[in-house]
């Protein structure tokens, strides 16, 4: 179906004609007329559907037509990320262009588009009034309940008017979706669009390995040939610091994107990448969806992911526009699983490569159980992740020191190893009998120990034996100079000075008390005693 053909405004359908955009893709024909009718609409369909245009040209023209508030905000659009919000917004503004009065955040009032967590901010300053919209559109649903937006999505839904219309677009349909999808929507019509298979133009293959092995096979990816508008996707931010840097270290044109970045360093490394400054973008999931880049020719799956639809649409970022594309992708022993429930959504086996010979052997591919829950937690395979990276140092240091440890001993001219040379010119250094020989004697003194401390006679008598055959067989060393008479000499003089002080303090005499040291006060009472009984002279 051709654009004409539906009921669009007349200053949309010019935009269109100008973007050269003139047949609907299915998602579009089968959600605008709804949209147009005031319905609530649930669209399951894959990214790169035109999910984007489906919502977004039905609403435009329903606005431009008028008949709506003015001075308020008339629409809502939610997105996971920023990313995202921007590109919508690039978006609108493109189809937009002939319309006069319909404005995004940044210039004014008509349409919103933000992800919920800065528009709740906004709302708990009160710097939003959301009592008369009219539109409420949630893009990419089940990565914002995934992200764990649920409750913020709740939040926002209260402040909305009940005449409402709600528009909902999900790639996959979880019973998450399904729950929210009953309490915000009303009499919804669902549109559901199967998922469909990567495109054929894609080369997908695979490298069963060891989680220790993948920095090594992409280093070995990059060193085979001159790659440039590579994507490497990761499942945590730790990852994509890793890998980043190693390939830094390789000197490759690399730059990350994750969540940790501030808006400006993320619009900053996006601009750069689309423009062709970087090579090789590092990056979560972030990228996964509704990014648009035409000219990727490589995707690497640096961890496999859980759910088939976010495979689909982290290959499906390559081979766009009609050229070719590649994507690997990097299976460890956990993620066996999941990378067997992606080849049995794609009813296809895809083909294994074999690992770099420097790299050694990878693990055995076969059919596995899905991993417990409480044993593959992210927090779990940071942990394992880190272990294995310090054995592996470990490992390969024991190793080197063992080999060390064979060439030294195999050679016949090493004069400390070879027995030879050691039992006559190193009779000094300690051997296995001599330390049997001090383990025993040790034994010996400690059995001797315990006997000089029973209080038996008998032991008391071998005490004093053992004594006097240790001073008979280990004579007193001889002293330099004349050490003995010095000591004798010094005990004589203390013994006769504390003599000298004990006579002197027998000998002292004690002086009489005199009639003349009579104190002043009894002086005086006297003389008061005289005066008041009349004494005189």
């Amino acid at each position: 179906m051709r654009f004409e053909n539906l009921d669009l405004n007349d200053n949309v359908l010019d935009a269109l004609y100008d973007m050269r955009f003139d047949s609907c893709t299915p998602i579009q024909e089968k959600t605008i007329p709804e949209i147009l009718n005031g319905h609530d609409v649930l669209g399951v369909a894959q990214t790169g559907t035109g999910k984007t245009a489906a919502y977004l040209l039905p609403v435009l023209s329903k606005l431009d037509d008028g008949g709506y508030p003015e001075g308020a905000i008339n629409c809502v659009v939610m997105s996971p990320t920023r990313e995202l919000a921007q590109q919508i917004d690039q978006a609108m503004q493109g189809f937009g262009y002939y319309l006069q009065g319909v404005k995004s955040l940044k210039l004014g009032a008509d349409v919103v588009i933000a992800t919920p967590g800065r528009l709740i901010s906004h709302i708990s300053l009160g710097n939003v009034d959301l009592s008369k919209v009219s539109f409420f559109i949630l893009d990419e649903a089940d990565r914002m309940l995934d992200m764990g937006f649920a409750d913020d999505i709740k939040a926002i839904a209260k402040e909305l008017p009940q005449t409402c219309q709600t528009i909902m677009f999900s790639a996959t349909m979880p019973e998450k979706i399904e729950d929210l999808a009953k309490t915000l929507l009303k009499n919804p019509i669902e549109i559901k669009l199967a998922v469909s298979k990567p495109a054929e133009k894609i080369k997908q293959s695979a490298y069963i390995c060891y989680e220790t092995q993948k920095l090594g096979i992409i280093k070995d990816i990059f060193k085979a040939g001159d790659l440039k508008r590579v994507i490497v996707f990761c499942g945590s931010k730790t990852k994509v610091k890793q890998v980043n840097s190693a390939l830094q270290r390789k000197h490759i044109n690399s730059g990350e994107m994750h969540s940790d970045l501030t808006q400006e360093e993320r619009n900053d490394i996006m601009y750069k990448f689309k423009a062709g400054q970087l090579d090789v973008l590092v990056a979560t999931d972030i990228v996964s969806r509704g990014i648009d880049i035409d000219d990727i020719t490589m995707v690497i799956n640096y961890d496999v992911p859980h759910d088939t639809e976010d495979y689909v649409h982290r290959i499906g970022r390559t081979a766009r526009a009609d050229r070719d594309g590649a994507a690997i992708t990097l299976v460890s022993e956990e993620d066996q699983f999941y990378f067997q429930q992606t080849e049995k959504f794609l009813e296809k086996e895809i083909q294994k490569n074999k690992l770099p010979e420097n790299l050694g052997d990878g693990p055995e591919y076969r059919k596995q159980g899905k991993p417990n829950k409480n044993n593959n937690s992210a927090k779990n395979r940071r942990r394992k992740d880190r272990n294995q990276t310090s054995h592996k140092d470990k490992k390969q240091h024991c190793h080197q020191k063992n080999n060390d440890i064979t060439e030294r001993t195999s050679n016949p001219q090493n004069k400390r190893t070879n027995p030879m040379y050691r039992d006559h010119q190193y009779e000094g250094k300690k051997t296995n009998e001599n330390r049997r020989n001090k383990k025993s004697s040790e034994a010996n003194k400690n059995k001797v120990r315990k006997e000089q401390y029973n209080p038996n006679q008998e032991n008391i008598q071998n005490r004093n034996t053992n004594a006097q055959n240790r001073s008979s067989n280990y004579p007193k060393p001889k002293r330099k100079g004349n050490i003995e008479g010095n000591f004798k000499k010094r005990q004589n003089s203390i013994k006769d000075n504390k003599k000298q002080n004990y006579n002197a303090k027998q000998n002292k005499k004690v002086a009489p008390i005199q009639e003349t040291t009579v104190t002043k006060k009894t002086e005086r009472i006297k003389g008061f005693i005289k005066k008041l009984f009349g004494f005189r002279k």
